[in-house]
């Protein structure tokens, strides 16, 4: 038997609203009700000061709703948003909208990072890789891509939720120059998402498409690891200029980077050059040089996939602590040899033309 949604919420409305004493879906504490086969996920927007009181009201409507003939998964979120203002409805698009790669209004260009696996400090990369081309001079925009751990509005010293002045259209936020937008800011840091392949395709064309970037020479879109949806979903749906790969010198790192490589050269993506992470570590005590993961494995196999090596950046603790304090290392401390190493990526995609 199939859902629909009619069923769905008139089972909710069995439930009462603490607050105001209606049930809940007339309350309009119910939002972003969506129904992929067997499973159902909703959010109840509340006061983020009554979320204690709501956890039960939470729970039952889990409980309720998988009672429902043929639900074999339920999936309610608590979320709190400032009430000037409605919050975006995260659905997945509508089978009407247009086919092929779109340009995003307003931005000149789109650069994905990537990594054929996670641990190699993709997300770390693409913030000081933002920050060090807005240095340039260059408007750059932001979009955390990598939906199940989203780790931007930590790196960049962002918090709170996005205004939404129509319900549809989404306002994002800034710091150190760089314009953001992320699904961790939708969610608790402590929740995980719990999405299958369609919600996400529908996130990502809305966070691409729907959000007010304003003029943005670049766009720089923080890929989850792998070759999965997310990635197949922003060369099909946006118009991507290039791909920078970021991997380890290891050998573990360097296979599934080749994998990455060739998933976006099926995707008609340009590569754009690799960057070498954790490239080496110099100890702070005796100055010792170490190549903790080797080295120069990047650099050959980009010279083997005939691609440029836009950079190797070191394994230093104060990249790590500027990443985890909000403010990255071209940011908080531009004068570094760390931060001159992210700084040199970014002029060497500029000179190019792709940023």
């Amino acid at each position: 038997m199939s859902i629909t949604r009619e069923a769905v919420l008139e089972t909710l409305k069995t439930l009462s609203d603490p607050v105001s004493g209606d049930d809940i879906v007339s309350a309009g504490i119910v939002r972003a009700l969506n129904i992929e086969d067997t499973s159902v996920l909703f959010v109840l927007e509340i006061d983020p000061a009554k979320s204690e009181i709501y956890g039960s009201v939470r729970d039952q409507a889990e409980a309720v709703v998988k009672n429902l003939p043929g639900v074999e998964k339920v999936s309610a979120m608590l979320t709190g948003h400032s009430t000037q203002a409605p919050p975006p409805d995260l659905k997945p698009a509508k089978a009407a909208a247009p086919k092929g790669p779109q340009k995003i209004p307003g931005v000149d260009r789109i650069i994905a990072v990537a990594s054929g696996k996670g641990g190699v400090g993709k997300s770390t990369v693409s913030a000081n890789l933002a920050c060090a081309l807005a240095a340039q001079g260059r408007r750059v925009g932001l979009l955390d891509a990598d939906v199940y751990g989203p780790s931007q509005p930590r790196m960049l010293g962002v918090s709170g939720r996005p205004a939404s002045p129509d319900g549809k259209t989404i306002l994002p936020l800034r710091n150190h120059g760089v314009t953001m937008m992320s699904i961790g800011l939708m969610t608790n840091d402590d929740q995980a998402v719990v999405w299958r392949g369609p919600m996400l395709m529908g996130a990502l064309q809305q966070m691409l498409m729907q959000v007010q970037w304003g003029a943005l020479d670049v766009l720089i879109v923080d890929l989850p690891p792998g070759t999965g949806d997310v990635q197949m979903t922003l060369a099909q749906k946006a118009h991507v200029d290039g791909a920078v790969i970021v991997s380890t010198p290891q050998d573990v790192a360097l296979i599934d980077a080749r994998k990455g490589i060739d998933m976006f050269n099926k995707l008609n993506v340009p590569i754009l050059g690799m960057i070498e992470n954790m490239s080496t570590h110099i100890c702070s005590n005796c100055g010792h040089e170490e190549h903790v993961f080797g080295h120069g494995g990047v650099a050959a196999e980009a010279a083997k996939m005939n691609v440029p090596l836009l950079g190797e950046i070191p394994l230093h603790l104060d990249i790590r602590l500027a990443a985890d304090g909000g403010a990255p290392i071209v940011a908080s401390k531009p004068d570094s040899p760390q931060a001159k190493a992210f700084l040199e990526v970014a002029a060497a995609l500029v000179e190019r033309g792709a940023a």
